[in-house]
Formats: C-alpha cells, structure tokens, sequence
C-alpha cells in the first residue's frame, strides 16, 4: 500500500517541485502552495460526484459528450472556480509567475487524488503511463490556466476579464482535445506522443512569457 500511495503521489510532488524551482526570481510561500494544492485534491470528490449522479441518471445520452466534453469543462472550470474565488485576490498572489505555481498546485492536487484511486482500482502496473499522461497533462492545463490568472491580475489595461476567461477557455480546449484523442482507437500513440509534446512546448512557453512577466512587475516596482 505504502508503495502503490508514493507512486501515485510521486509524480503530482515531483512536476510542482519542478515549476516552483524554475522561478529563481522570488520564492513563493510553501503553505500557501500547499493549500493551493489541498484546495486541488478537495474539489475530486465533488466532480466525481457530479459525473457519478449524471451517469446514473443518464443525463446526457451520447457517450462522447459524456466523457470528453462534460468531464473536460467540469474538471476545468473547478479548478478555474478555485483560484477565481480563493486564491487570486490572496495577498500572496503578488507576481505574475505565481499564477503558474498556483495554477499547477491545483491542477496537481486534483491530478493526485485522482491518480491515487486510479491505481487503487486498477493497480500500480499503471503507475509510469498515468505519470506521464494524466497528470503531466492536469499540471500543464494548470500552468496555462495560471498563466493567464497572473495576467488578469497584473494588466492594467481592459482586458482583465479577456484573460480571465482565457483562464477557463484555454485549458478547456487543451484538455478536450486530450479526452478526444483518448477516445480514438488503433495508433493511439502516434496522435497522444505529438499532442504531449506540444503541450509541453505550450506549457513552458507559457512559463517564459511569465517569467518575462515577472521581470518587468519587479523593475517598475523598484522604480517607485
């Protein structure tokens, strides 16, 4: 059990460990990002519900609507819910990389308690594959969405809301795309292989465009 737990923990750890050691700018308070985390992980079981209900009742009768659109927007626009109302008026929310880390400590959370009773269920033989997959993919839906969090905050022109609802649209369409390709049967590796590299690409390019972000934030604060 112990070692089934440190596997499906290991990999959620192990991505935030990396986007918080990437900002060699400022040092963000670990307490908070471990709440963000918490937050995360807490808003699985309400989701799971959700979908649980709505399959019982049949609500939706296409399977695809199902599984890729509704799973894609509920998961997202949760995660989105949680940073929008607790973390991103946080007085810690003080630079715009910090929407990166908040994004993926949530995104990550969640990833991690889903994992955890993933491989509850089915086994660790599936340990390596769902590191790779799902919760690579949750964190980098998280660190898009956070991107475009650390802009809202920090625009000082009218295209706060514009960024706030690329926060929800983006990540969205990212993680849509990713539970279609899932869907699709026979060479499923030659379309998921292509698509994870370019949303790592998407992702890290997302995580310089904050730190050229942060940069600026910094020089005009040491310029008042």
């Amino acid at each position: 059990m112990f070692i089934l737990l440190s596997a499906a923990i290991a990999p959620g750890l192990a991505l935030l460990s990396y986007f918080y050691l990437r900002n060699q700018m400022s040092t963000e308070p670990r307490r908070t990002l471990l709440h963000s985390f918490i937050y995360g992980a807490l808003i699985t079981f309400p989701i799971m519900f959700i979908q649980f209900v709505l399959a019982e009742e049949q609500t939706f009768s296409s399977v695809f609507f199902t599984t890729v659109v509704f799973t894609s927007a509920i998961e997202e626009f949760f995660k989105w819910l949680v940073i929008f109302t607790a973390i991103l008026r946080h007085v810690e929310f003080d630079d715009p990389y910090d929407g990166i880390l908040y994004g993926a400590a949530v995104s990550l959370g969640f990833a991690t308690v889903e994992n955890i009773l993933y491989l509850l269920s089915f086994g660790i033989d599936k340990a390596f594959l769902r590191a790779l997959l799902p919760v690579s993919s949750h964190a980098l839906f998280g660190v898009v969405m956070g991107y475009y969090f650390g802009k809202s905050k920090f625009s000082k022109d009218d295209k706060q809301i514009e960024y706030l609802l690329l926060a929800l649209i983006a990540p969205m369409i990212l993680h849509f795309s990713y539970n279609t390709i899932l869907t699709l049967k026979g060479n499923l590796m030659y379309l998921v292989v292509p698509f994870m590299l370019f949303l790592w690409w998407f992702g890290l390019r997302k995580v310089k465009l904050a730190h050229r972000h942060l940069v600026v934030h910094l020089y005009e604060n040491n310029k008042m």
